[in-house]
């Protein structure tokens, strides 16, 4: 036997990290095993590195409209391989931190895949690791559809590996992802045609917010072809072509790029020796205290099919260790309580970002294009409200009235899905708005829900 802990943890993303630390500092024996980089999706293909190509879009917007503040700029090509050159070497830094961050904890880091022997032990390579307790953290990865040809393509981890830009890009999909690096792509400029199996892109959102985005996408050049099932790619000398289902070719492309959904990493862990059971599509079932199944064994992250981002593992992992190692009895993450935001940050090929609901009766917000607040909805205050925007509105450079720049908006809905009276769609166009209108979000949860502000670092 390699090693006996209180506690391993099979994956080193955000989820897994924050768990294992938290328990250490309670003084639990801990250990994380990783067979990639620490971080896991997030810090190294996935928000960090996407961010930094989400403000190179945005520089190029900024550039833009710089003629309208009393700028004169000659503004030559973009240097792609360079910015990669650059964004690597940070997230690089930030698998070095991480590292750091175990060591001063006296978490140890365990190099390698991870796979149950028994319900207290893992294989890791020829080691063998038994712990009292046991925690999944192993995330998700992009999902490929199986056709013919599909290799051809590329999936959001291979985003990151680009080694230059392609010029002509066929994206497959209508969740946030496609929607993002479709805006990046067409804001460095790349010819971005996005493909969807039905009317809309981020289709399970607010419906206003779908509508505005994909209508600010095409104003920036971006094409979108709706009801398109794909059925094969082709290699055509250097190029591709994908062929839908009804007969229709799309292409020639340099680059497909596959954003059809996520799938969990959960299946070379050899679950069946520990016991632990999966859904159909391999998530792992959880309570709300994050147990399996299986009394001592816990899952905690994207493998369980719970809402996929970075501060909700996080969240979802520290309550864990206050919960089995601090003496914080009950403590959970209640996934009702997640404020959201999204946001378009560019008018001109912008990017898009992250709107994604919140529980019933929480206030969802949101940032895009041009939300323009319905009349139908709105009361004589607010609709008194929209008349000054509007004219302020009016006085802003012409690029911003055209494009909508930073427009904002929040939406509440109670329990029966009716929008809230007073909390409508509110217009903005400042390049902060998007901040303002997350931290409403939350102010809006503590006054909905009892909680309250002043809580310690302990307590979050």
């Amino acid at each position: 036997m390699a090693g006996e802990y209180d506690l391993l943890v099979i994956g080193g993303g955000s989820g897994g990290l924050a768990h294992a630390q938290r328990a250490a500092e309670y003084g639990a024996r801990a250990a994380v095993v990783e067979y990639g980089p620490l971080g896991g999706t997030c810090v190294n293909v996935g928000c960090v590195p996407k961010k930094v190509m989400w403000y190179a879009a945005e520089t190029r917007h900024h550039l833009d409209h710089a003629a309208d503040y009393g700028f004169t700029i000659d503004v030559g090509g973009h240097d792609w391989a360079g910015l990669k050159a650059r964004r690597d070497a940070y997230v690089t830094r930030l698998n070095g931190i991480y590292e750091n961050n175990l060591d001063r904890r006296g978490v140890d880091y365990i190099q390698g895949a991870a796979k149950f022997v028994d319900p207290h032990t893992l294989a890791v390579g020829d080691e063998l690791y038994r712990a009292e307790r046991i925690v999944i953290a192993t995330g998700g990865r992009p999902m490929v559809p199986d056709i013919p040809g599909a290799g051809y393509g590329i999936v959001s981890d291979d985003f990151f590996t680009l080694e230059e830009r392609p010029q002509r890009v066929l994206i497959a999909g209508s969740g946030y992802i496609a929607v993002e690096l479709g805006g990046v792509f067409n804001a460095l400029g790349s010819d971005v045609n996005i493909v969807v199996r039905k009317d809309h892109v981020v289709r399970s959102f607010d419906t206003m917010l779908s509508e505005e985005v994909m209508e600010a996408m095409e104003n920036a050049g971006i094409r979108f072809d709706t009801r398109v099932i794909p059925a094969k790619v082709e290699k055509l000398d250097d190029s591709l072509v994908m062929t839908s289902d009804d007969g229709r070719r799309f292409g020639p492309v340099d680059c497909v790029l596959w954003a059809i959904g996520r799938e969990p990493n959960s299946d070379t862990l050899a679950l069946d020796a520990a016991g632990v059971m999966t859904d159909e599509q391999g998530f792992i079932p959880v309570d709300k205290f994050q147990t399996t199944n299986v009394g001592h064994i816990y899952a905690i992250g994207d493998v369980t099919g719970a809402q996929a981002l970075t501060p909700v593992a996080i969240a979802a992992g520290r309550r864990m260790a206050d919960r089995i190692y601090g003496g914080m009895e009950g403590r959970h993450l209640d996934y009702r309580l997640v404020p959201a935001d999204g946001y378009r940050g560019h008018d001109r090929g912008g990017c898009p970002g992250r709107a994604r609901r919140c529980g019933q009766g929480l206030p969802v917000a949101f940032h895009a294009d041009v939300l323009r607040a319905r009349q139908a909805e709105a009361d004589d205050r607010h609709e008194a409200d929209y008349g000054r925007r509007r004219r302020a509105y009016r006085r802003l450079p012409r690029d911003w009235r055209r494009g909508g720049r930073d427009d904002a908006g929040i939406c509440c809905r109670n329990p029966h899905g009716r929008h809230e009276e007073g909390f409508r769609r509110h217009r903005c166009h400042s390049p902060d708005e998007r901040r303002r209108i997350r931290d409403y979000a939350v102010i809006e949860i503590c006054f909905r829900t009892g909680l309250v502000f002043g809580r310690t670092p302990r307590q979050m």
